[in-house]
């Protein structure tokens, strides 16, 4: 099993995850011939894909969409809330509603022999959810854009072997920074996004002994960077009450631009 970032941050989202015989991205929210120059980076094409999970509809998770689905004429997955959103989204174009595949959170569905499952997030969007994708033996999971974490959180990220999690925001460069008021508060809140500590603290309650691949994504350009994400994180999980220190996993930040590099699980 493969799993790569081929783009996370506030600007754009894209996730690799594949086996042997079948792949998909998680979301295609940079462009098509970014997503296209991802792929070909660790020796995949476009082609190759076998559909795209959608986790919600803001621009930052379905830019490429449009254009990698007319183009390769690759399924797009998503909630019933979520495509319903991507319908009315005039900037994707024309989508063959025979591409469009509506799935449920918490309803397992096979995509050739990745087994997958949704489960719903807090977000401001439409009917957001996070994946947990298992393939045999190895389960990975790609869970951003959450303002809270809670025990069905907790219990749908137990058991991985990789996870690419949300670290979006240092809460003080938050507060003091420029952004208006509300949108700091829309961010803070329940239906925002996850900052560094709670990410780190996230990260204590779901880490285990077959843990090979801790990912931070979806950083804030403006609120975050990441030395700073990394540190609060390790910090977190190694002062927590977890039996475990950050230095016993390999933990790497995203990049906002370029694919991270290919982990074989």
């Amino acid at each position: 099993m493969e799993f790569c970032s081929i783009a996370s941050g506030s600007t754009g989202n894209c996730i690799y995850i594949g086996s042997n015989s079948s792949s998909v991205l998680v979301d295609a929210g940079i462009s098509g011939k970014k997503v296209e120059e991802g792929l070909n980076s660790f020796d995949h094409t476009a082609k190759d894909l076998k559909g795209i999970l959608v986790t919600h509809e803001h621009s930052d998770h379905i830019k490429g969409l449009g254009v990698l689905a007319r183009k390769h004429h690759l399924p797009i997955y998503a909630t019933p809330g979520t495509m319903e959103a991507i319908r009315s989204t005039s900037t994707l174009g024309k989508l063959d509603p025979e591409l469009l595949h509506e799935i449920h959170a918490d309803e397992h569905f096979q995509i050739g022999d990745l087994d997958i499952l949704p489960f719903r997030i807090s977000h401001d969007a439409a009917e957001p959810v996070a994946y947990r994708v298992a393939h045999e033996e190895h389960t990975v999971a790609v869970c951003t854009d959450l303002g809270y974490y809670d025990d069905y959180i907790i219990e749908h990220l137990k058991g991985l072997n990789a996870v690419l999690l949300e670290s979006n925001h240092d809460i003080n460069m938050l507060q003091v920074g420029s952004y208006p008021y509300y949108l700091k508060q829309r961010i803070l809140g329940d239906r925002g996004h996850l900052s560094n500590e709670n990410a780190g603290k996230l990260l204590s309650e779901i880490l285990n002994d077959d843990m090979n691949t801790v990912m931070l994504g979806h950083l804030s350009k403006e609120n975050n960077y990441e030395e700073l994400a990394y540190e609060t994180v390790c910090a977190e999980i190694t002062m927590g009450e977890s039996p475990y220190r950050a230095s016993d996993f390999p933990i790497c930040v995203a990049k906002r631009d370029l694919p991270s590099a290919a982990v074989r699980l």
